[in-house]
């Protein structure tokens, strides 16, 4: 259930990244006019997404290593957000009150995949043949 649920995640995080630079998209420095976004937030999330879809092909427990990992990082983010308000976060990143707000959410989400989700038992099983094979 993870790996699909990473698989889902990487892809939308790759495809939000690169929307971003799409013209349209983004104006004024709006993404769909509610997102403050600038090119480092846009490569963030590209970023976020590869390494996303690359945990979630490693396997399961990647997959739920990078969950938490990125769980913990938005919410540290999402924290640094609603005490910058708008401007700029990490140095570089872009934010406003809407952006803080989504990264709350995704870290919330991403901490409940990583550490809640139970771990689904290995469904291959060994057959034992009391004889030969023939």
């Amino acid at each position: 259930m993870i790996k699909p649920l990473g698989i889902f995640m990487g892809s939308a995080f790759l495809f939000g990244g690169l929307l971003g630079f799409v013209p349209g998209v983004v104006k004024d420095g709006l993404y769909f006019g509610i997102f403050m976004v600038n090119t480092p937030h846009n490569i963030l999330h590209i970023v976020s997404g590869a390494i996303f879809l690359i945990a979630s092909m490693i396997g399961a427990g990647a997959a739920r290593l990078w969950f938490q990992v990125f769980g913990l990082v938005y919410a540290g983010m999402a924290a640094w957000g609603f005490q910058v308000g708008e401007g700029i976060i990490c140095g570089m990143i872009s934010n406003n009150r809407y952006d803080s707000w989504g990264h709350a959410a995704l870290a919330l989400a991403m901490l409940v995949i990583g550490f809640a989700l139970p771990k689904q038992k290995s469904t291959s099983r060994s057959v034992r043949y009391g004889g030969s094979d023939r």
